[in-house]
């Protein structure tokens, strides 16, 4: 698949405060990003503790976050991330990340086509 350099697919993931996802996933739809991810997951940021034995039920952490997840055209990007930014902050510690990277290809589970930048809007 040969694309444009301004044309490759990217994909967003945001960890925010699970009380900002609402406002965040409805501004985000009517910008017109409905193919929304999320999902619910536990965080610890900066976290430190001694005990070698940390248990894997994730007990030590009592810091529930949402993850938001979207594919977007490059040049979607930087509105997404604003607009994730804007309103997913409370200006206080721990209001969240968003990591961007680029993603090479996406197939159809059902066919095992891949999925082209038409598909992604």
């Amino acid at each position: 698949m040969n694309i444009k350099n301004n044309q490759i697919m990217k994909e967003i993931k945001a960890f925010v405060k699970p009380f900002r996802v609402n406002d965040i996933v409805h501004r985000l739809i009517d910008s017109g990003f409905p193919n929304i991810t999320i999902s619910m997951a536990e965080g610890t940021g900066n976290f430190h503790n001694d005990d070698p034995n940390i248990s894997t039920f994730f007990s030590i952490s009592e810091s529930q976050v949402a993850k938001i997840e979207i594919v977007c055209k490059k040049n979607d990007m930087d509105k997404i991330v604003a607009i994730i930014s804007e309103h997913g902050r409370t200006g206080n510690p721990g209001d969240g990340i968003i990591y961007v990277s680029n993603v090479d290809k996406a197939f159809k589970v059902k066919t095992g086509t891949v999925i082209t930048l038409d598909d992604v809007d």
